[in-house]
C-alpha cells in the first residue's frame, strides 16, 4: 500500500502542479510559493515535536506495560502541542504578516490575494500541528496501511481541487489557497476519527500530565527544534531570499524543482517512515546489532530506491519538463537537476538521522549538524551577494551536504556505537559504484537515440535497467538478493493441484 500510495502521489502532484502552474500563471505561482514559504519557515514548530513524539511513541510500544505508558505520553503530547498550535498562529500572525506587509516583493496589485494564501495557509498549519500527533502514533505501532489510505485520499482530494480551481470564475490564488487549507482540515479530521476508534491511548476523557515527562519530552525537543528550524532555513529561508534578490519567475523555477524533488524523494523517505519505529524498538530493547542492520540496509536502499527515478529524470529533464509544464521557466532544467543531486546526498541520511534521535541524548548532534546548515544559507547569500548566479545556491548546498553526512556519521557513532568504517565501506562504496557505472553506461547509450518523446522515452528505459542491473549486480550483497528473491516468489499466486 505504501508503494501504490507513492506512485499515486508523484503522478498526481506533478500533474496538479502543472495545472495549478498553467491556471495560476508562472507570477501568482511564485507568489503563492513565497507566501507560503514564510508560513512554512515555521513548519520546525511541528517537526521537532513530531520527531520527539514518534520518538517517545516507538520506545514506549517496546515496554512491557505499553499502552499505559502510550496513554500518558499522548496526554501530554496533546497538551504541549495545543499550546504550541496558538504560539504558531500568534507568530505567524504577528511577525510573519509583519514581513508580508513590509518586506515581501509582490506586484501591487495581487498584494491582497497573497494576503487571503497567508491567512489560509495560517490556519491550514495550524491545523496541521495539531494532527502531528495523530500522524506519529499511526506510524508508531506500523500501522502503514492506515497511513497510506489516508495518503491516497489526499492525493484524489488535491485532484478535486484542481477541477474546482479551473470551474470557479474568482481570483484563482484566492480559490487555490482555500481550497488547500480544506485539504488539510479534511485530513486531520481523518486522521482523528481513526485514532479515536482504533487506539485507547487516543480516547482521552481526563488530560493527563506529569512535569518530569513533559519536561523529558520538550528536553528531547529543545535540541530537535534548533535542528528544524536550520533544516527550513536552507530551504524556505532561501526560496524568500531569491525572492529579494531576483524576480518572481526566478522563485517559480525554484518552486517548481523544490517540488519536482519531493515528489521523487517520496519513494525514499515513504521508506524510511517504515524504518522508524523499528530502529528505535530495537534501540529500546538493547538490541543494538539489529538496529544497525536496520541503518545499514535502510540507507541503502533508500538511496537506491531514489537513485531509480533520479537518473532517467536527470538525464532527460528538459523534455519531460516540456512535456510537462509546457513552458516551464528558464531556469527550471538547471535548479531541478541540481536539486535532485542535492536530496540524493541527503537520502543515505535519513535511517542515520532516525539512529541519532534513539538514545534521546540531541544536544551535540542537533547543535553541530544545525550550526552546518545555518551555514548553507550565509553561504548562499554571500554567493548572491557577490553576484554569483541564481542555481550557486545549488552548488553550496550539494558541497555543505557532503559535509553534514560525514559529520552526522561520527556523531552517530559516538551516539550509538554505529561502526564508521563499516558503513562506509558496506554501504557507500556499493553505492558510489552502482552511481557511476549506471550513469556513465546510461549516457553512453542514450546518446545513440534520437531527440524527442520518443528518445526520451528509451533513454529513460535504458537509465531505469542499467541503475537496477547494477544495483542487483553490486549494490545488494548476497542475503540481500536471496532475500529479494524470496518476497517476489512468496507474492506469486500458488497453482491448486
Amino acid at each position: 500500500m505504501l508503494y501504490i500510495r507513492q506512485i499515486l502521489v508523484l503522478l498526481v502532484g506533478l500533474y496538479t502542479v502543472r495545472v495549478v502552474l498553467n491556471t495560476l500563471g508562472v507570477e501568482d505561482y511564485g507568489i503563492y510559493n513565497v507566501v507560503g514559504g514564510i508560513v512554512s519557515f515555521f513548519s520546525f514548530l511541528s517537526g521537532s515535536m513530531a520527531s520527539a513524539t514518534q520518538r517517545f511513541f516507538s520506545f514506549s510500544l517496546a515496554k512491557e506495560n505499553a499502552e499505559e505508558e502510550l496513554k500518558k505520553i499522548f496526554s501530554v503530547n496533546i497538551l504541549i502541542y495545543g499550546a504550541i498550535a496558538l504560539l504558531a498562529l500568534l507568530l505567524l500572525e504577528s511577525a510573519g504578516l509583519w514581513f508580508v506587509y513590509h518586506r515581501l516583493n509582490v506586484p501591487a496589485d495581487r498584494f491582497y490575494a497573497a494576503l487571503w494564501v497567508f491567512h489560509a495557509s495560517c490556519f491550514a498549519f495550524f491545523i496541521t500541528i495539531l494532527s502531528a500527533p495523530l500522524n506519529a502514533i499511526i506510524i508508531a505501532h506500523e500501522d502503514m496501511r492506515v497511513y497510506a489510505y489516508v495518503s491516497i485520499f489526499e492525493v484524489f482530494l488535491k485532484l478535486a481541487i484542481v477541477y474546482v480551481l479551473l470551474v470557479l470564475p474568482y481570483d484563482k490564488l484566492k480559490v487555490y489557497g482555500c481550497l488547500t487549507l480544506f485539504s488539510t482540515l479534511a485530513v486531520g479530521v481523518i486522521y482523528y476519527i481513526h485514532c479515536f476508534r482504533s487506539y485507547p491511548a487516543c480516547r482521552i476523557r481526563k488530560f493527563y500530565y506529569n512535569r518530569k515527562m513533559a519536561g523529558s519530552i520538550l528536553g528531547f525537543t529543545g535540541w530537535t527544534l534548533f535542528g528544524q528550524v536550520s533544516t527550513v532555513a536552507r530551504q524556505e529561508a532561501v526560496t524568500i531570499l531569491l525572492n529579494q534578490m531576483f524576480n518572481p519567475v526566478t522563485v517559480a523555477a525554484r518552486s517548481i524543482a523544490l517540488n519536482i524533488c519531493n515528489q521523487v524523494s517520496i519513494f525514499s523517505n515513504s521508506f524510511n517512515t517504515s524504518l522508524y519505529p523499528p530502529i528505535i524498538k530495537s534501540y529500546s530493547r538493547g538490541d543494538k546489532n539489529e538496529m544497525f542492520r536496520f541503518v545499514f540496509k535502510g540507507s541503502k536502499i533508500t538511496f537506491l530506491l531514489f537513485w531509480i527515478f533520479a537518473l532517467p529524470m536527470f538525464m532527460e529533464m528538459e523534455v519531460l519538463l516540456n512535456l510537462w509544464l509546457k513552458n516551464p521557466p528558464p531556469e527550471a532544467v538547471l535548479f531541478t537537476r541540481l536539486g535532485l543531486i542535492e536530496v540524493l546526498i541527503m537520502s543515505i541520511s535519513l535511517p542515520i538521522a532516525t539512529a541519532a534521535r534513539a538514545p534521546g541524548r540531541m544536544k551535540m548532534y542537533e547543535l553541530i549538524l544545525g550550526a552546518i546548515q545555518f551555514l548553507i544559507f550565509f553561504l548562499d547569500w554571500l554567493a548572491l551577494y557577490l553576484g554569483y548566479p541564481a542555481y550557486s545556491i545549488y552548488i553550496v548546498a550539494a558541497s555543505v551536504n557532503v559535509l553534514m553526512f560525514l559529520v552526522r556519521l561520527y556523531l552517530v557513532q559516538i551516539l550509538t556505537g554505529l561502526d564508521f568504517s563499516a558503513f562506509i565501506r558496506q554501504v557507500m562504496l556499493p553505492i558510489l559504484l552502482v552511481v557511476l557505472l549506471s550513469a556513465g553506461s546510461s549516457y553512453f547509450i542514450a546518446d545513440l537515440f534520437p531527440g524527442g518523446l520518443g528518445g526520451a522515452f528509451l533513454s529513460g528505459i535504458v537509465c531505469v535497467g542499467s541503475a537496477f542491473l547494477f544495483m542487483w549486480l553490486i549494490g545488494w550483497n548476497k542475503e540481500e538478493r536471496l532475500q529479494f528473491k524470496t518476497f517476489i516468489v512468496s507474492k506469486i499466486p500458488k497453482r491448486r493441484s
